[in-house]
Formats: C-alpha cells, structure tokens, sequence
C-alpha cells in the first residue's frame, strides 16, 4: 500500500531541561521505539521531493526533522536514532556551527555535555558563545557518517529581514546574501548543498519565496500545520509540532497525517 500523504515531523531540542520547543530524551526515544516497532520507515529529504513529483512511497513513511543545530540534537537525538536504525534530517543555522573535537554523547565514554533550555541556548548564541550549545562540524560529520542526520540549510544567521529592513530591496540583497553564506559553508564543509531550505521561525512572503528560488532552493519548509500530498507545493511543505508526550498523542498524529484527507480536515479544525 502506498502512501496517500507523508507526515513531516518538527522537533528542535532533545534535552533534559524543559523549556520551550522542546522534549525530554525519554519522550524522544519513546517516539522513536513507537516507529520502529509499528513498523515505520524514515526517509530523507530528497525522497520527500521525490514523493511530491509522484513517485510512490509506503504507507507507513515519515520524515523527520530538526531546526536549528543544538548540542542537544547529537548528545541525546542521535543515539536514539541509532539504536532503532532511524534517520532524520537537520536544517543547520550554519553561523551557528563551531569547530572542535566531538563531545561525548549520551550513554557513551566521557561526561554527557549540559545541553541548556531553549532560552538559555539563545542567550548563549546572542552572547557569541553558540558553541557551548550548538553543533560542532565534527558532531556533524560524524551523525551523517552514523547515517542518523542529514544536513540542510536554515539560513547562515536565522535573522527575520522583514523585520531588519524595511526597504524592499535591501530586503531582499541581505536574506540574498544570508542563503549565499549558508550555501557555501554547506558546500565547504559537507561538499555539497541541497536545494533544501526551512525558514527562520516559519516566515515566509513571496519576496522570501523568489530570493530562495534565485538562490538555488526549490523545496522549502514551513511550521505550517497540515498534510504533504503527493501534489503539495515543493514551496509550502508543512511539518507538525511534535510535542513533550508520548502515547496515545503521538500515536494519533502519526495516523492521522499520513492519511491525506483525515489529515487535511484535522488540520484545518484543530491544527495540533
């Protein structure tokens, strides 16, 4: 049976420290022992651009991915994935990215690092301190070696230009320059880019739209609640909140968004 509409799942921390955007190690890895052992396959990105031109997926088929680039992504995230053969994709502020040797990971040789809530983490960035609580390159090479990520592009500097710039085409020259940064960094540092980009904090206009378009991006990802359909836009591919619960909560999500129509009116009543 083939896939009617494939769900798009959206975290951002895997922590211990509650706080906004994000859930605990233990709702994380129960997320991913559900998919597993109800028979799910994870997918790139790639095969979601494939699914949207009309090639066939299985029924049971989801993506998953994560903003931003947290420490947190690889201490706690990447050895759940890959106890259960998992894969996601992250969407990398590549700004944020630092270099040096990679951290220790939950359940392995060496002190597990601290991996701060979600206000704490951009306090630390604001502060020129992102590695403390982002990424390093290292972590980032070394999850795409595991096969547990993969990598794309959330601008270089997750800055809102609409609300920076009010002349338009300053606008678009500085959200121009942004994605160029963004793209060389993926390309030096991994040796290639994807025409992948999710938006910072889910903004979009149809400016935004044609500068990535220009910049060589053609499939691009929202917070927009909802269904990706075989004939869905490549331009608006929705994702759901996946939120600190496990059960009966995420069980219904998972079946409810992989069926096109069920998906589609839930969206549009409820949304959650």
């Amino acid at each position: 049976m083939s896939a009617s509409a494939l769900p798009v799942l959206m975290y951002h921390h895997v922590s211990p420290s509650p706080g906004l955007v994000t859930v605990s190690p233990d709702t994380f890895r129960a997320h991913m022992a559900w998919l597993a052992v109800h028979g799910y396959r994870t997918v790139g990105c790639d095969d979601l651009a494939g699914f949207l031109a009309g090639d066939p997926l299985p029924a049971k088929t989801v993506l998953i991915t994560f903003d931003d680039g947290y420490l947190d992504n690889y201490v706690y995230a990447h050895p759940a994935l890959r106890e259960h053969g998992l894969h996601a994709a992250i969407f990398l502020v590549t700004g944020w990215i630092g270099d040096g040797p990679a951290r220790p990971c939950h359940g392995g040789s060496g002190a597990t690092p601290e991996c701060p809530d979600h206000r704490r983490c951009m306090e630390s960035v604001a502060a020129g301190d992102s590695d403390r609580v982002m990424l390093r390159w290292s972590e980032v090479e070394a999850m795409r070696a595991a096969g547990t990520f993969e990598f794309h592009s959330h601008t270089h500097t997750h800055t809102r230009w609409d609300q920076r710039i009010a002349a338009l085409p300053a606008r678009r020259e500085a959200l121009a320059g942004d994605l160029e940064r963004s793209r060389a960094e993926l390309s030096a540092r991994l040796g290639a880019v994807s025409g992948h980009l999710c938006w910072p904090q889910g903004y979009y206009d149809d400016d935004y739209r044609q500068v990535a378009r220009n910049s060589g991006f053609r499939y691009l990802y929202t917070v927009r609640k909802g269904v990706n359909r075989a004939n869905s836009s490549a331009e608006t591919i929705n994702r759901i909140v996946i939120k600190d619960k496990v059960g009966a909560w995420f069980a219904t999500r998972m079946w409810v968004y992989r069926h096109a129509a069920i998906g589609g009116i839930y969206a549009r009543l409820r949304g959650d």
